[in-house]
């Protein structure tokens, strides 16, 4: 689910860059950077993107050295995934046990074999999924999927999901430019 947060981070400049006067702009790009880096939090997921800058606090010097920190508060867009929701991955990986989906961010997303019924493991070269109805989940395809569990992993600052295909309207999504496409 996709959120807009209100946070508040504390940016260090270095003493090296304040020789002329910090510019707001500058001052973002370090705030980004410092995003980028932390990637995501177990409270608000992934962040996206900063979507409003709402102030810039006045520089406090913190030591001896020079290093000033400001105060920034800003809002920003944030993918979280919660159990219940649909949502639509790529498969990365198909084994005998299941697939690995990736789903925005989220590069793990299991959707284990036996969270798909109504679909039979096809081992090769290409292995794959297929069921009655010749649907088909292979390598590259889109699957709607339901969560049926996550995880955060702080070591990593990820999110791990646990996924089923075993409902009405889930399973592989039909792309323009496929076979069953009409005009």
């Amino acid at each position: 689910m996709f959120f807009e947060v209100e946070l508040q981070r504390d940016v260090k400049i270095n003493a090296t860059n304040l020789d002329k006067p910090v510019s707001r702009r500058f001052i973002l790009a370090c705030l980004l950077d410092n995003l980028f880096k932390e990637k995501a939090s177990e409270d608000h997921g992934y962040f996206l993107a900063v979507t409003r800058l709402k102030s810039i606090g006045k520089g406090n010097v913190m030591d001896e050295s020079g290093n000033t920190v400001f105060t920034v508060v800003f809002t920003c867009r944030t993918f979280k995934p919660f159990p219940g929701e649909e949502l639509q991955g790529v498969v990365r990986y198909i084994s005998q046990h299941g697939v690995l989906l990736k789903c925005g961010p989220i590069r793990n997303a299991f959707l284990s074999a036996w969270k798909m019924s109504k679909y039979q493991y096809i081992p090769g070269k290409k292995p794959a999924f297929l069921n009655n109805e010749l649907s088909k989940i292979e390598k590259g395809v889109v699957v709607c999927f339901l969560v049926l569990a996550v995880r955060w992993i702080n070591a990593s600052r990820d999110f791990e999901m646990l996924a089923s295909v075993d409902a009405d309207s889930l399973g592989p999504v039909s792309l323009p430019g496929s076979d069953e496409l009409e005009l």
